[in-house]
């Protein structure tokens, strides 16, 4: 009896010394600076907590995107991931000062490196800002043909700080979202895949005006490329120093290529002129020399 009653006392002796090396280590604080002191325990409180809010956006994500469609899902997604992270930071910050972190002195000890971050990163947190805007109200979409700056492009893949599209000569553009909050931006498609678009010209002085707009209505009726409704139109736009302009306006179905098609116009527009002798003329200049009688 008395050699089982010292061995409880034992095993009690060693789980009790155990849980005081155990208390020991969680208790262990490490001074970063005078203000700021964090404990094994309070790291191992913030990772617990951490991970259930993890359990908790990963619900919160499911619920959301069960009925979503793929085109959506994929923007919440981007949307998501930026999000999560600064839940967790919010959470993290939380749990440290309800430890007994001292919060406060963090934020003063990192208020300069911030500061320089925060003006380092201006650029990218408005790339970020468009993206959201981008994404949340539906100003473009994946298929789109946009013209910005001049460039002109199909929209390929929208993320958070970019928008990647392919020029018609198939070069990547890659757009930072900024530039959709600082310039006028044109979606081609947004209305629709057809565009309207145009061909102009320049006849002679003297020639037939009503055979010349003949003439352009048939050479865009036999383009298969040019939609039938809306029917092409032919405007008479200007009586110019040295001809007379027309403007051929056609309507097609894909604007991204609309060069092809608008040169093939070109083409048949020279050579019905040339069948019907009618000329495009060129800019000229009449010289008159006068000559100088010498006294």
């Amino acid at each position: 009896m008395q050699q089982e009653e010292l061995k409880k006392i034992e095993e009690t002796i060693v789980e009790s010394s155990f849980w005081e090396k155990t208390k020991e280590i969680l208790n262990t604080h490490y001074d970063f600076s005078s203000d700021i002191s964090i404990s094994v325990k309070e790291v191992l409180i913030a990772i617990t907590v951490i991970f259930i809010t993890s359990l908790i956006l990963r619900f919160i994500y499911k619920l959301i995107t069960r009925r979503l469609p793929e085109d959506d899902k994929t923007k919440f997604n981007v949307v998501y991931s930026y999000f999560k992270w600064f839940v967790y930071l919010v959470i993290l910050l939380i749990t440290l000062d309800a430890v007994g972190v001292n919060v406060t002195a963090i934020f003063a000890a990192s208020a300069a490196l911030l500061i320089g971050i925060g003006l380092a990163l201006q650029t990218l947190f408005q790339d970020i800002i468009s993206g959201v805007f981008i994404l949340v109200d539906q100003t473009v979409h994946v298929g789109d043909i946009i013209e910005i700056e001049g460039k002109i492009g199909r929209v390929e893949e929208i993320k958070l700080r970019t928008t990647r599209a392919v020029t018609i000569d198939n070069k990547v553009l890659v757009i930072p979202n900024h530039l959709y909050l600082t310039n006028s931006l044109y979606n081609w498609t947004q209305n629709g895949t057809t565009t309207r678009e145009s061909v102009e010209v320049g006849v002679a002085y003297g020639s037939d005006v009503e055979l010349v707009k003949t003439l352009l209505l048939k050479v865009a009726s036999d383009n298969k490329k040019v939609l039938k409704e809306p029917a092409p139109t032919v405007l008479f736009t200007a009586f110019a120093d040295s001809s007379l302009n027309f403007k051929l306006v056609v309507t097609l179905d894909d604007s991204f290529q609309a060069h092809m098609p608008k040169s093939e116009l070109r083409f048949a527009i020279d050579k019905v002129f040339r069948e019907n002798n009618i000329s495009i003329p060129f800019p000229q200049r009449d010289i008159h020399i006068i000559e100088q009688k010498k006294s």
